[in-house]
Protein backbone atom coordinates (compact mmCIF):
# COMPACT_ATOMS: atom_id res chain seq x y z
CA UNK A 1 0.00 0.00 0.00
CA UNK A 2 1.00 3.42 -0.90
CA UNK A 3 2.12 5.58 1.98
CA UNK A 4 -0.46 8.22 3.06
CA UNK A 5 0.89 11.32 4.48
CA UNK A 6 -2.65 12.99 6.10
CA UNK A 7 -0.66 11.81 9.26
CA UNK A 8 3.01 12.89 10.34
CA UNK A 9 4.01 9.51 11.96
CA UNK A 10 3.62 9.66 15.66
CA UNK A 11 6.78 11.06 16.47
CA UNK A 12 9.09 14.21 17.48
CA UNK A 13 12.28 14.31 16.12
CA UNK A 14 13.28 18.01 16.41
CA UNK A 15 14.08 19.33 20.38
CA UNK A 16 14.43 23.30 20.91
CA UNK A 17 17.75 24.76 20.87
CA UNK A 18 17.49 28.85 21.12
CA UNK A 19 21.33 29.23 20.26
CA UNK A 20 20.81 30.38 17.22
CA UNK A 21 17.42 31.16 15.02
CA UNK A 22 14.37 29.91 16.59
CA UNK A 23 14.23 27.03 13.81
CA UNK A 24 17.93 26.41 13.68
CA UNK A 25 17.73 22.87 16.17
CA UNK A 26 19.48 19.25 16.24
CA UNK A 27 17.97 16.49 15.76
CA UNK A 28 18.06 14.61 19.07
CA UNK A 29 16.71 11.58 18.70
CA UNK A 30 13.15 9.94 18.72
CA UNK A 31 10.41 10.25 21.20
CA UNK A 32 6.80 8.40 21.20
CA UNK A 33 3.92 10.94 21.13
CA UNK A 34 2.23 8.69 24.14
CA UNK A 35 5.35 10.13 26.22
CA UNK A 36 5.43 12.96 25.70
CA UNK A 37 4.06 16.68 25.85
CA UNK A 38 4.53 16.32 29.93
CA UNK A 39 6.78 19.16 30.82
CA UNK A 40 6.92 23.02 29.47
CA UNK A 41 10.08 22.00 27.37
CA UNK A 42 8.40 19.09 26.24
CA UNK A 43 5.78 20.82 24.48
CA UNK A 44 7.95 24.04 23.43
CA UNK A 45 9.79 21.14 21.37
CA UNK A 46 6.19 20.05 19.70
CA UNK A 47 6.25 23.64 18.73
CA UNK A 48 9.75 23.46 17.08
CA UNK A 49 8.56 20.62 15.83
CA UNK A 50 5.61 22.68 13.74
CA UNK A 51 7.51 25.39 12.96
CA UNK A 52 10.39 23.30 10.86
CA UNK A 53 7.49 22.17 8.33
CA UNK A 54 8.31 26.02 7.19
CA UNK A 55 11.82 25.42 6.87
CA UNK A 56 12.14 21.86 5.41
CA UNK A 57 14.02 21.81 1.93
CA UNK A 58 13.55 17.81 1.14
CA UNK A 59 12.40 14.56 1.73
CA UNK A 60 8.90 15.16 -0.34
CA UNK A 61 7.69 12.65 -2.80
CA UNK A 62 11.08 11.06 -3.80
CA UNK A 63 13.13 13.54 -2.08
CA UNK A 64 13.01 15.49 -4.58
CA UNK A 65 11.90 18.91 -2.87
CA UNK A 66 13.53 22.36 -1.92
CA UNK A 67 11.70 25.37 -0.85
CA UNK A 68 8.60 26.03 -2.88
CA UNK A 69 10.26 29.09 -4.49
CA UNK A 70 11.52 26.40 -7.42
CA UNK A 71 8.58 24.90 -8.05
CA UNK A 72 6.47 28.62 -8.00
CA UNK A 73 9.61 30.21 -9.64
CA UNK A 74 8.90 27.09 -12.59
CA UNK A 75 4.92 27.93 -12.50
CA UNK A 76 5.12 31.63 -13.11
CA UNK A 77 6.47 33.43 -16.37
CA UNK A 78 9.54 34.77 -14.41
CA UNK A 79 11.66 31.82 -14.97
CA UNK A 80 12.02 28.75 -16.78
CA UNK A 81 12.47 25.40 -14.66
CA UNK A 82 16.23 25.22 -16.06
CA UNK A 83 18.10 22.76 -14.24
CA UNK A 84 20.32 19.83 -16.45
CA UNK A 85 18.29 18.31 -18.57
CA UNK A 86 14.34 18.06 -19.55
CA UNK A 87 13.78 15.54 -16.86
CA UNK A 88 16.24 17.19 -14.23
CA UNK A 89 13.91 17.64 -11.17
CA UNK A 90 10.77 16.60 -13.38
CA UNK A 91 7.99 17.77 -10.19
CA UNK A 92 9.09 21.34 -11.61
CA UNK A 93 9.61 20.76 -15.13
CA UNK A 94 6.09 18.89 -15.41
CA UNK A 95 4.77 22.59 -14.00
CA UNK A 96 6.88 25.05 -15.95
CA UNK A 97 5.28 23.24 -18.83
CA UNK A 98 2.07 22.64 -17.67
CA UNK A 99 2.39 18.91 -18.22
CA UNK A 100 1.04 17.57 -14.50
CA UNK A 101 -0.73 14.60 -13.69
CA UNK A 102 -1.68 12.92 -10.49
CA UNK A 103 1.54 11.09 -10.58
CA UNK A 104 4.00 14.17 -12.40
CA UNK A 105 4.33 17.52 -10.34
CA UNK A 106 5.27 19.06 -6.85
CA UNK A 107 2.19 18.51 -5.58
CA UNK A 108 3.37 15.39 -3.47
CA UNK A 109 5.60 17.50 -1.92
CA UNK A 110 3.60 19.95 -0.60
CA UNK A 111 0.88 17.92 0.06
CA UNK A 112 3.11 15.84 2.66
CA UNK A 113 4.91 18.64 4.43
CA UNK A 114 1.41 21.36 5.00
CA UNK A 115 -0.24 18.25 6.20
CA UNK A 116 2.80 17.13 8.54
CA UNK A 117 2.89 20.72 9.78
CA UNK A 118 -1.08 20.58 10.62
CA UNK A 119 -0.88 17.14 11.98
CA UNK A 120 1.79 18.53 14.20
CA UNK A 121 -0.12 21.45 15.27
CA UNK A 122 -3.09 19.64 16.02
CA UNK A 123 -1.49 17.53 18.34
CA UNK A 124 0.44 20.14 20.13
CA UNK A 125 -3.28 21.59 20.67
CA UNK A 126 -4.68 18.87 21.73
CA UNK A 127 -2.04 18.07 24.28
CA UNK A 128 -1.58 21.36 26.08
CA UNK A 129 -4.79 21.37 27.50
CA UNK A 130 -3.65 18.39 29.03
CA UNK A 131 -1.63 18.22 32.71
CA UNK A 132 1.47 19.84 32.01
CA UNK A 133 3.86 20.39 34.31
CA UNK A 134 5.61 24.06 34.57
CA UNK A 135 3.77 25.35 31.93
CA UNK A 136 2.60 28.63 32.77
CA UNK A 137 -0.54 30.45 31.59
CA UNK A 138 1.09 33.16 29.61
CA UNK A 139 3.53 30.19 27.76
CA UNK A 140 0.39 28.63 27.05
CA UNK A 141 -1.76 30.87 25.35
CA UNK A 142 1.51 31.73 23.48
CA UNK A 143 2.28 28.50 22.49
CA UNK A 144 -1.19 27.80 21.36
CA UNK A 145 -1.30 30.93 19.09
CA UNK A 146 1.77 30.22 17.35
CA UNK A 147 0.07 26.64 16.76
CA UNK A 148 -3.34 28.22 15.23
CA UNK A 149 -1.21 30.32 13.04
CA UNK A 150 0.89 27.72 11.72
CA UNK A 151 -1.87 25.46 10.85
CA UNK A 152 -3.68 28.48 9.64
CA UNK A 153 -0.73 29.21 7.46
CA UNK A 154 -0.47 25.57 5.95
CA UNK A 155 -4.15 25.33 5.37
CA UNK A 156 -4.00 28.64 3.52
CA UNK A 157 -1.07 26.93 1.10
CA UNK A 158 -2.80 23.89 0.73
CA UNK A 159 -6.29 25.83 -0.52
CA UNK A 160 -4.48 28.11 -3.01
CA UNK A 161 -2.95 25.44 -4.66
CA UNK A 162 -5.35 22.75 -4.49
CA UNK A 163 -8.76 24.15 -3.55
CA UNK A 164 -10.39 21.05 -2.40
CA UNK A 165 -8.57 19.33 0.49
CA UNK A 166 -9.65 17.74 3.74
CA UNK A 167 -10.37 20.17 6.64
CA UNK A 168 -8.63 17.92 9.84
CA UNK A 169 -8.75 19.89 13.16
CA UNK A 170 -7.75 17.25 15.42
CA UNK A 171 -5.42 14.33 16.08
CA UNK A 172 -6.82 11.32 14.15
CA UNK A 173 -5.87 7.74 13.80
CA UNK A 174 -4.39 5.60 11.02
CA UNK A 175 -7.68 3.84 9.99
CA UNK A 176 -9.08 7.48 9.86
CA UNK A 177 -7.02 8.39 7.24
CA UNK A 178 -9.37 6.56 4.75
CA UNK A 179 -12.35 8.17 5.37
CA UNK A 180 -11.55 11.81 5.18
CA UNK A 181 -13.74 13.88 2.49
CA UNK A 182 -12.37 17.08 0.53
CA UNK A 183 -14.09 20.02 2.02
CA UNK A 184 -15.26 23.25 0.41
CA UNK A 185 -12.65 25.83 -0.25
CA UNK A 186 -15.44 28.03 2.09
CA UNK A 187 -15.07 26.18 4.97
CA UNK A 188 -11.61 25.80 4.77
CA UNK A 189 -11.12 29.42 4.71
CA UNK A 190 -13.15 29.74 7.52
CA UNK A 191 -10.98 27.78 9.66
CA UNK A 192 -7.90 29.63 8.62
CA UNK A 193 -9.72 32.87 9.54
CA UNK A 194 -10.79 31.57 12.65
CA UNK A 195 -7.13 30.13 13.65
CA UNK A 196 -5.75 33.44 13.03
CA UNK A 197 -8.34 35.82 14.49
CA UNK A 198 -8.03 33.36 17.52
CA UNK A 199 -4.24 33.69 17.21
CA UNK A 200 -3.56 37.55 16.96
CA UNK A 201 -5.00 38.11 20.51
CA UNK A 202 -1.79 36.03 22.54
CA UNK A 203 1.06 36.65 20.19
CA UNK A 204 3.74 38.99 20.74
CA UNK A 205 3.80 42.56 19.21
CA UNK A 206 7.65 41.77 18.78
CA UNK A 207 9.93 39.28 19.59
CA UNK A 208 13.33 38.80 21.75
CA UNK A 209 16.33 38.72 19.04
CA UNK A 210 17.34 35.03 20.38
CA UNK A 211 13.34 34.32 19.06
CA UNK A 212 14.06 35.66 16.07
CA UNK A 213 12.19 33.53 13.93
CA UNK A 214 8.84 33.11 15.83
CA UNK A 215 5.45 34.64 15.42
CA UNK A 216 4.24 37.85 16.08
CA UNK A 217 0.51 39.37 16.17
CA UNK A 218 2.48 41.66 12.93
CA UNK A 219 2.91 38.46 10.94
CA UNK A 220 -0.91 37.31 12.05
CA UNK A 221 -2.74 40.33 11.30
CA UNK A 222 -1.18 40.73 7.88
CA UNK A 223 -1.62 36.68 6.83
CA UNK A 224 -5.27 37.20 7.84
CA UNK A 225 -5.50 40.63 5.52
CA UNK A 226 -3.38 38.71 2.83
CA UNK A 227 -6.51 35.55 3.27
CA UNK A 228 -9.54 37.81 2.97
CA UNK A 229 -7.67 39.29 -0.07
CA UNK A 230 -7.31 36.30 -1.81
CA UNK A 231 -10.84 34.89 -1.66
CA UNK A 232 -11.33 37.83 -4.08
CA UNK A 233 -15.10 39.28 -2.40
CA UNK A 234 -14.83 42.82 -3.04
CA UNK A 235 -17.45 43.41 -0.35
CA UNK A 236 -14.42 42.35 2.07
CA UNK A 237 -11.69 44.42 0.60
CA UNK A 238 -12.04 47.30 3.15
CA UNK A 239 -12.03 44.60 5.88
CA UNK A 240 -8.92 43.37 4.23
CA UNK A 241 -7.42 46.87 4.20
CA UNK A 242 -7.75 47.71 7.64
CA UNK A 243 -5.97 44.37 8.80
CA UNK A 244 -3.38 45.72 6.52
CA UNK A 245 -3.00 49.11 7.72
CA UNK A 246 -2.68 47.96 11.29
CA UNK A 247 0.66 46.33 10.19
CA UNK A 248 1.62 49.02 7.76
CA UNK A 249 1.43 51.74 11.11
CA UNK A 250 2.91 49.73 13.50
CA UNK A 251 6.55 50.90 14.48
CA UNK A 252 8.37 48.32 14.26
CA UNK A 253 7.99 48.15 10.92
CA UNK A 254 9.52 50.41 8.20
CA UNK A 255 10.79 49.95 4.82
CA UNK A 256 14.82 49.22 4.31
CA UNK A 257 16.23 52.14 2.33
CA UNK A 258 18.37 50.13 0.21
CA UNK A 259 16.46 47.29 -1.81
CA UNK A 260 18.95 45.02 -1.55
CA UNK A 261 19.54 44.81 1.96
CA UNK A 262 16.17 42.42 1.93
CA UNK A 263 17.57 39.38 0.70
CA UNK A 264 21.11 39.65 2.27
CA UNK A 265 21.69 36.85 5.32
CA UNK A 266 24.15 39.45 7.05
CA UNK A 267 20.70 41.54 7.42
CA UNK A 268 18.33 38.91 8.49
CA UNK A 269 15.07 39.59 10.71
CA UNK A 270 15.04 43.25 9.50
CA UNK A 271 12.36 46.04 9.87
CA UNK A 272 11.13 45.37 6.53
CA UNK A 273 10.33 41.54 7.40
CA UNK A 274 7.09 40.81 8.52
CA UNK A 275 7.21 36.77 8.83
CA UNK A 276 10.84 35.25 7.86
CA UNK A 277 11.55 31.61 7.72
CA UNK A 278 15.16 31.24 8.99
CA UNK A 279 17.39 29.22 7.06
CA UNK A 280 21.73 28.60 8.95
CA UNK A 281 24.79 27.25 7.96
CA UNK A 282 25.36 26.59 11.61
CA UNK A 283 24.35 22.96 11.48
CA UNK A 284 26.80 21.89 8.74
CA UNK A 285 24.73 19.55 7.12
CA UNK A 286 25.99 16.50 4.54
CA UNK A 287 24.17 14.52 2.61
CA UNK A 288 23.33 12.04 4.96
CA UNK A 289 21.01 14.66 6.58
CA UNK A 290 19.04 14.80 3.09
CA UNK A 291 15.26 15.68 4.65
CA UNK A 292 16.58 17.22 8.09
CA UNK A 293 19.22 20.19 7.24
CA UNK A 294 18.25 23.64 8.22
CA UNK A 295 20.24 25.43 5.33
CA UNK A 296 18.84 26.95 1.99
CA UNK A 297 19.44 24.65 -0.83
CA UNK A 298 17.69 26.65 -3.09
CA UNK A 299 20.09 28.79 -3.21
CA UNK A 300 22.67 26.20 -4.72
CA UNK A 301 20.38 25.24 -7.23
CA UNK A 302 20.05 28.95 -8.50
CA UNK A 303 23.73 29.38 -9.77
CA UNK A 304 25.34 28.78 -12.85
CA UNK A 305 26.73 25.34 -13.82
CA UNK A 306 30.41 25.06 -13.59
CA UNK A 307 30.97 28.49 -12.66
CA UNK A 308 34.29 29.98 -12.49
CA UNK A 309 34.47 33.38 -11.91
CA UNK A 310 33.97 36.60 -9.43
CA UNK A 311 30.87 36.93 -6.91
CA UNK A 312 28.99 33.87 -7.51
CA UNK A 313 29.70 29.73 -6.71
CA UNK A 314 28.86 27.06 -8.76
CA UNK A 315 25.77 25.97 -8.68
CA UNK A 316 23.18 23.47 -10.61
CA UNK A 317 21.45 26.39 -12.98
CA UNK A 318 17.70 26.21 -12.10
CA UNK A 319 15.27 28.60 -12.41
CA UNK A 320 16.91 30.36 -15.52
CA UNK A 321 15.12 34.07 -16.14
CA UNK A 322 13.32 34.17 -19.11
CA UNK A 323 14.59 37.17 -21.35
CA UNK A 324 11.45 38.90 -22.08
CA UNK A 325 11.05 38.97 -18.38
CA UNK A 326 14.68 40.42 -17.78
CA UNK A 327 14.30 42.71 -20.49
CA UNK A 328 10.55 44.30 -18.68
CA UNK A 329 12.91 44.76 -15.88
CA UNK A 330 16.38 46.40 -17.16
CA UNK A 331 15.03 49.73 -17.24
CA UNK A 332 13.79 49.37 -13.26
CA UNK A 333 16.46 49.88 -10.45
CA UNK A 334 15.47 46.38 -8.97
CA UNK A 335 16.81 44.96 -11.99
CA UNK A 336 20.62 44.59 -11.13
CA UNK A 337 19.13 42.90 -7.66
CA UNK A 338 17.16 40.57 -9.14
CA UNK A 339 18.54 39.29 -12.41
CA UNK A 340 22.32 37.89 -12.21
CA UNK A 341 23.17 38.71 -16.15
CA UNK A 342 26.22 35.96 -16.20
CA UNK A 343 26.56 36.30 -19.60
CA UNK A 344 27.45 40.00 -19.28
CA UNK A 345 30.75 38.67 -16.89
CA UNK A 346 31.02 35.99 -19.43
CA UNK A 347 31.60 38.70 -22.58
CA UNK A 348 33.89 40.49 -20.20
CA UNK A 349 36.22 37.74 -20.14
CA UNK A 350 35.68 37.88 -16.48
CA UNK A 351 34.00 34.13 -15.66
CA UNK A 352 32.88 30.85 -17.63
CA UNK A 353 30.15 28.35 -16.67
CA UNK A 354 28.22 25.65 -18.24
CA UNK A 355 24.67 26.69 -20.10
CA UNK A 356 22.47 24.04 -18.35
CA UNK A 357 19.09 23.41 -19.70
CA UNK A 358 16.72 26.02 -20.68
CA UNK A 359 20.13 28.67 -20.50
CA UNK A 360 19.49 31.94 -20.96
CA UNK A 361 22.45 33.53 -19.32
CA UNK A 362 20.45 35.48 -16.82
CA UNK A 363 19.73 33.67 -13.01
CA UNK A 364 18.32 34.91 -9.75
CA UNK A 365 20.20 37.49 -8.31
CA UNK A 366 18.12 37.74 -4.67
CA UNK A 367 18.91 34.00 -3.92
CA UNK A 368 22.41 33.44 -6.06
CA UNK A 369 24.94 31.34 -4.10
CA UNK A 370 27.29 34.15 -3.60
CA UNK A 371 30.85 33.38 -2.65
CA UNK A 372 30.69 35.37 0.40
CA UNK A 373 27.97 33.24 1.92
CA UNK A 374 29.56 29.79 1.39
CA UNK A 375 29.50 27.45 4.01
CA UNK A 376 33.17 26.60 5.42
CA UNK A 377 32.13 23.28 6.66
CA UNK A 378 29.56 20.11 6.05
CA UNK A 379 28.27 20.73 2.08
CA UNK A 380 28.10 23.73 0.91
CA UNK A 381 25.48 23.29 -1.55
CA UNK A 382 23.09 22.40 1.63
CA UNK A 383 23.82 25.18 3.84
CA UNK A 384 23.50 28.44 2.53
CA UNK A 385 22.24 31.25 5.49
CA UNK A 386 19.63 32.45 3.08
CA UNK A 387 16.18 33.18 4.71
CA UNK A 388 13.09 33.44 3.17
CA UNK A 389 10.83 36.61 3.50
CA UNK A 390 7.15 35.09 3.40
CA UNK A 391 6.08 38.69 4.14
CA UNK A 392 7.24 41.64 4.02
CA UNK A 393 6.57 45.30 4.44
CA UNK A 394 6.36 46.13 0.77
CA UNK A 395 4.22 43.11 0.09
CA UNK A 396 1.52 44.19 2.75
CA UNK A 397 1.80 48.29 1.00
CA UNK A 398 1.03 46.92 -2.06
CA UNK A 399 -1.69 44.58 -1.16
CA UNK A 400 -3.33 47.62 0.99
CA UNK A 401 -3.16 49.63 -2.37
CA UNK A 402 -4.86 47.05 -3.93
CA UNK A 403 -7.40 46.67 -1.33
CA UNK A 404 -8.76 49.70 -0.90
CA UNK A 405 -9.06 50.10 -4.78
CA UNK A 406 -11.01 47.10 -4.80
CA UNK A 407 -13.22 48.56 -2.02
CA UNK A 408 -13.41 51.71 -3.93
CA UNK A 409 -12.33 53.09 -0.53
CA UNK A 410 -9.52 55.80 0.55
CA UNK A 411 -7.97 56.40 -2.93
CA UNK A 412 -5.30 59.11 -1.85
CA UNK A 413 -4.23 56.30 0.51
CA UNK A 414 -3.89 53.59 -2.18
CA UNK A 415 -1.75 56.04 -3.35
CA UNK A 416 0.52 56.68 -0.94
CA UNK A 417 1.14 53.37 -0.49
CA UNK A 418 2.17 52.35 -3.95
CA UNK A 419 4.42 55.90 -3.95
CA UNK A 420 6.15 54.48 -0.94
CA UNK A 421 6.96 51.16 -2.30
CA UNK A 422 8.24 53.28 -5.59
CA UNK A 423 10.10 55.85 -4.16
CA UNK A 424 12.37 53.81 -2.17
CA UNK A 425 14.16 52.80 -5.15
CA UNK A 426 14.07 55.83 -6.52
CA UNK A 427 10.97 55.90 -9.13
CA UNK A 428 8.22 58.50 -9.63
CA UNK A 429 4.70 57.93 -8.79
CA UNK A 430 2.16 56.34 -10.85
CA UNK A 431 -1.58 56.71 -10.59
CA UNK A 432 -3.09 54.04 -8.03
CA UNK A 433 -5.05 52.01 -10.58
CA UNK A 434 -5.49 47.81 -10.33
CA UNK A 435 -3.27 47.46 -13.60
CA UNK A 436 -0.23 49.41 -12.14
CA UNK A 437 -0.16 48.34 -8.45
CA UNK A 438 -0.04 44.92 -9.99
CA UNK A 439 2.68 45.63 -12.23
CA UNK A 440 4.02 46.82 -8.91
CA UNK A 441 4.39 43.55 -7.22
CA UNK A 442 5.68 42.04 -10.11
CA UNK A 443 8.44 44.13 -10.14
CA UNK A 444 8.94 44.99 -6.68
CA UNK A 445 8.53 40.83 -5.32
CA UNK A 446 10.13 39.14 -8.46
CA UNK A 447 10.80 35.36 -8.11
CA UNK A 448 9.40 35.26 -4.36
CA UNK A 449 7.19 33.42 -4.70
CA UNK A 450 3.81 35.73 -5.47
CA UNK A 451 3.76 35.59 -9.21
CA UNK A 452 2.07 32.62 -9.55
CA UNK A 453 -0.10 33.09 -6.99
CA UNK A 454 -1.39 36.43 -8.29
CA UNK A 455 -2.17 35.54 -11.82
CA UNK A 456 -4.50 33.14 -10.75
CA UNK A 457 -6.29 35.27 -8.25
CA UNK A 458 -6.55 37.73 -10.57
CA UNK A 459 -7.73 35.91 -13.50
CA UNK A 460 -4.77 36.72 -15.51
CA UNK A 461 -2.69 33.27 -15.97
CA UNK A 462 -4.95 31.95 -18.50
CA UNK A 463 -3.30 34.38 -20.90
CA UNK A 464 -0.33 35.38 -19.38
CA UNK A 465 0.88 32.08 -18.72
CA UNK A 466 -0.36 30.34 -22.59
CA UNK A 467 2.87 30.49 -23.70
CA UNK A 468 4.10 27.78 -21.32
CA UNK A 469 0.50 25.61 -21.59
CA UNK A 470 -1.70 27.09 -18.99
CA UNK A 471 -5.21 25.85 -19.29
CA UNK A 472 -8.20 27.54 -17.54
CA UNK A 473 -10.19 25.67 -15.26
CA UNK A 474 -7.34 22.95 -15.00
CA UNK A 475 -3.86 24.58 -14.20
CA UNK A 476 -5.63 27.16 -11.38
CA UNK A 477 -4.33 24.44 -8.95
CA UNK A 478 -2.41 21.49 -8.69
CA UNK A 479 -3.81 17.85 -9.11
CA UNK A 480 -4.52 16.05 -6.08
CA UNK A 481 -1.73 13.72 -5.27
CA UNK A 482 -1.77 10.49 -6.85
CA UNK A 483 -0.97 8.63 -3.59
CA UNK A 484 -3.30 10.07 -1.63
CA UNK A 485 -6.31 8.70 -3.69
CA UNK A 486 -5.26 5.32 -3.37
CA UNK A 487 -8.00 3.73 -0.86
CA UNK A 488 -9.24 6.74 -0.39
CA UNK A 489 -12.44 8.97 -0.56
CA UNK A 490 -10.47 12.16 -2.05
CA UNK A 491 -11.71 12.99 -5.23
CA UNK A 492 -9.46 14.24 -8.25
CA UNK A 493 -9.33 17.90 -9.02
CA UNK A 494 -11.36 18.30 -12.38
CA UNK A 495 -8.68 17.90 -15.41
CA UNK A 496 -6.66 15.44 -14.33
CA UNK A 497 -5.93 12.05 -13.99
Amino acid sequence: MKQIYLVFLLIIGFLASCSKDFLSTDPKGLVLESNYYQTRDEVFAGLVAVYNRLSVEAGGGGNTYSNKLGPLNSAADECWAGGGSSTDMNSWQSWNTYTLSGAVGPQSEFWKIDYEGIYRANLLLFKIDGDIRDLSATDKARFTAEAKFLRAYFYFELVRLFKNVPLITEPISQSQIYEQLQATPEAVYAQIEKDLNEAITDLPNIVLPEENGRITKGAAMAMLGKVILFQNNNGRMAEAASWFDKVNTAPQYSLLPNYPDIFSPLNKFHSESIFEIPHTAAQIAGWWAWGNFSGNVYVHMTGPRSYAGPQYESGWSFNTIIPDFANYMRKDPRYKYTVANIDSLVAKGLSSYAPGYQNTGYFIQKFAPLKQFKAPDGEPALNYPNDVIEIRLADTYLMEAEALVRAGGDVSKAQTRLDQVRSRVGLTSKPATLDNIYEERRLELATEGHRWFDLVRTGKAATVLSFKGFQAGTNDVLPIPLNELNNTKLQQNPGYN
